[in-house]
């Protein structure tokens, strides 16, 4: 029996027998060398601008660093590091410890992130179907409502800080109309609600303009279609419109949640750092580190580093729950 050489290969690809990862990562490297050489510029800097931050801060969650105990320089004086491995304590102290400071900044965290994700989404997919229609003035509706996106978002909550001052534009109108504003700036409850409306400000452009590329790419013959079979405006909605919509929903509400659950500049921002009960959990890690005597650096890192892990998590399990119901669909 002649047994042909060549066709070896395929028949223990068959038999999954293929090349290990180690010579399919050198096949990749002969056939594509220039692709490799072009990404090595971008790799370099994301290692160093990335990577190693990212490394010495999980380092730092196993130690008690501090200000006080962290190697540095004074004058011609060296002063080495000096502080310890711990291990898991600080991870303990934070989820467990008596100082019960990190689970109601993830409480509110997560009802930070959820509230204004749904309704960015939501007003940003109903201002995107209003602009998908043809009248009179669309261009400058459009350009006015990614305005708030255009400007930079540390001009807008600075301006938004004086609009919700106790005698801004807010309480000057509420007064107006017989209503006492309440204090915006200072009061917990109102300082919620006001997080939230800036954030969705500062967030609804990009979603209405991710939604509006998304539903110009849905063909018109799905709607003609439906209309046809005798769909209603809502039905075509349901099934034409969000069906056709759903690669672009996904990815927008996937940076939606990663771009609101590490927001740190509308927080900051509006409300400074010693307003307790609105601190989300990355402007929990910033007083940690710069807000108090001494610095904080390893419950710092190790509050980022929960932040990550969570997102990390949260990323994987959206995508599996996608790529479920895509298998389903096509089912």
């Amino acid at each position: 029996m002649t047994i042909a050489v060549g066709d070896e290969p395929a028949r223990a690809h068959r038999r999954g027998r293929g090349p290990g990862p180690l010579k399919r990562l050198t096949n990749s490297y002969d056939q594509y060398w220039y692709a490799w050489a072009m990404c090595l510029p971008v790799v370099l800097v994301l290692g160093a601008v990335v990577a190693y931050p990212l490394l010495q801060g999980i380092y730092l969650t196993f130690t008690d660093a501090t200000s006080e105990n962290v190697g540095r320089t004074i004058g011609v004086n060296d002063i080495p590091d000096s502080f310890s491995w711990v291990g898991l304590k600080n991870y303990a102290e934070i989820l467990t410890g008596s100082n019960n400071q990190f689970w109601p900044h993830f409480t509110w965290t997560v009802i930070w992130t959820v509230a204004c994700v749904a309704l960015t989404y939501s007003i940003g997919l109903a201002l995107a179907i209003a602009l998908n229609r043809r009248f009179r003035g669309r261009s400058p509706y459009r350009m006015l409502l990614i305005l708030p996106w255009a400007v930079p978002s540390f001009v807008t909550v600075f301006a938004w800080r004086l609009i919700l001052a106790d005698d801004g534009v807010v309480n000057q109108v509420l007064g107006a109309i017989g209503v006492a504003g309440p204090s915006w700036l200072s009061d917990p409850m109102a300082q919620k609600v006001a997080a939230i409306g800036v954030n969705i400000w500062c967030g609804v452009p990009f979603m209405m303009v991710s939604m509006l590329g998304g539903l110009q790419s849905i063909p018109k013959e799905h709607h003609e279609a439906a209309s046809m079979d005798g769909a209603n405006s809502w039905q075509r909605f349901v099934h034409v419109t969000l069906p056709g919509l759903r690669p672009v929903s996904s990815t927008v509400i996937l940076l939606g949640v990663i771009w609101t659950f590490n927001q740190f500049n509308v927080i900051f921002l509006l409300f400074g750092g010693n307003s307790d009960s609105v601190q989300i959990l990355v402007t929990y890690a910033y007083r940690l580190f710069f807000g108090q005597q001494p610095q904080d650096y390893a419950r710092s890192a190790t509050v980022g580093i929960i932040c990550l892990s969570l997102l990390v998590v949260f990323t994987s399990v959206y995508r599996r729950w996608l790529k479920r119901n895509d298998q389903g669909v096509l089912a």
